[in-house]
């Protein structure tokens, strides 16, 4: 559940029966799993042509009102309403029942089917954004420009970054709850949401220095800078270049080999990266070196960056002779240039300068119906925790100044599933910072 909103969208045909088809056109709205974690989706079906149709769903609660997921193929048939999203691997299969407003259904996404029923909304029972923030844009670069939250307050500044396939609203929840404290904003990386959505720009440094050229702008000083998941590795970066620019550091499940990297743990996705992006300096003719840097940059690859990433293979390929089913070959995701960029833009981060908070899930909670029996369970906690402890572990050495907390049977989207804890320890936090730190606005 938690990866339904990898990707950003666009509407696809629709095939059907005319009659239930037509039934279709127009709002739907249904919630998957239960509360905290409840997602709210809406399910849109419009006209598209003389005789095609469009659907695409909205993830309101993993990125607000503009995350818009594609709908590959969707097909109805009598009563019957199937549809597949293949950029998050995700099946819907339902009934159209109660005269046309409802549909009753299951999604399923790598697990055991969830319920999921859609129904027609009134004019009193739709959902609207009813967040209390202003929006602007802010251009980072010639024809780039990035949505910026401000949910208002008083106090030092924070500044919310969103995870992968989120936008700053994915915290029109929780950022209203710190408004009397603070003055609260939430950044838009570009790629998402209602910011530019170029090709280019998605190395972990040059997405850090997006978010400081949205405080240039804007004129926030020392603020503490909140991130999700993969925003980890722009406030690692920012807190191993510029420590003097922020206050402070929070990381919700978001301190992962992106943020703090530790060469003697296994992590292909980091090394690969690594040598990727040291190739292409090298290789680039338009990249001036001298040639003592360009025998540094060789001696580097050779020595340190070559040997990690062979290793980090090796263990991946035997990993992969164990899995079951080695000739099956999941469904190909639609490409999507900006979760390439931003996932083959990781960068190594091994010293953090800034005040840290580091928030983890440990083991992660299942989501929604895809909880198992007790023994099944027990397994998969125990896989959990093999593979974020050791990491826990890596990033307290690395920044043994940091506050590092462990919530157990918490989601990845940790600020949701324990927002009371995770709200009382950035207050703690934050509030103990040094009050010489800079504030507020120039």
């Amino acid at each position: 559940m938690k990866h339904l909103l990898e990707y950003l969208a666009a509407a696809v045909t629709l095939s059907a029966s005319a009659l239930p088809a037509q039934k279709l056109v127009g709002d739907w709205q249904g919630t998957l799993g239960s509360p905290p974690n409840a997602l709210r989706l809406v399910l849109r079906v419009a006209r598209a042509g003389s005789a095609g149709m469009s659907a695409s769903l909205v993830s309101v609660d993993q990125g607000g009102w503009d995350n818009t997921i594609p709908i590959d193929s969707i097909v109805v048939r009598d009563s019957r309403v199937s549809f597949f999203v293949s950029s998050v691997g995700g099946t819907y299969n339902g009934t159209l029942t109660d005269g046309g407003s409802r549909i009753r259904g299951n999604w399923t996404q790598g697990g055991s089917p969830e319920p999921l029923d859609f129904v027609r909304p009134s004019p009193r029972t739709a959902w609207r954004d009813s967040s209390q923030h202003t929006q602007r844009f802010v251009n980072v670069e010639k024809d780039v420009r990035l949505e910026v939250l401000d949910w208002g307050g008083t106090g030092r500044p924070i500044v919310f970054l969103a995870g992968a396939g989120n936008s700053a609203h994915i915290f029109d929840t929780l950022a209203p709850k710190l408004t009397a404290e603070y003055h609260v904003y939430g950044i838009t990386r570009r790629g998402f949401g209602n910011s530019s959505r170029p090709t280019w720009g998605y190395l972990a440094d040059s997405l850090a220095d997006d978010v400081l050229a949205v405080l240039d702008s804007v004129g926030i000083r020392g603020p503490v800078l909140i991130g999700h998941s993969i925003a980890g590795e722009e406030l690692s970066s920012i807190g191993s270049r510029h420590p003097e620019r922020v206050a402070g550091l929070v990381y919700l499940d978001a301190g992962y080999p992106y943020a703090y990297y530790d060469s003697a743990l296994v992590d292909p996705r980091v090394s690969v990266a690594d040598v990727q992006h040291k190739l292409a300096r090298f290789a680039d003719p338009n990249v001036a070196m001298s040639p003592r840097d360009r025998e540094a940059l060789i001696r580097e690859l050779v020595d340190v960056s070559l040997p990690l990433m062979e290793r980090d293979l090796r263990s991946m390929s035997k990993d992969l002779t164990v899995l079951p089913n080695q000739d099956a070959t999941p469904p190909t995701p639609r490409p999507n240039p900006v979760i390439r960029g931003l996932f083959g833009g990781m960068e190594k981060y091994t010293s953090v300068r800034a005040p840290v908070l580091a928030i983890f899930a440990a083991p992660h909670k299942p989501p929604g119906a895809m909880a198992k029996d007790s023994a099944t369970q027990a397994k998969a906690d125990s896989e959990d925790l093999a593979r974020v402890m050791p990491q826990v572990a890596a990033f307290r050495r690395g920044v043994p100044t940091a506050r590092v907390l462990v919530l157990p049977n918490a989601d990845h989207y940790v600020f949701r599933s324990n927002e009371a804890e995770v709200l009382r320890e950035i207050r703690a936090f934050i509030d103990g910072l040094s009050r010489t730190t800079p504030t507020g606005r120039e």
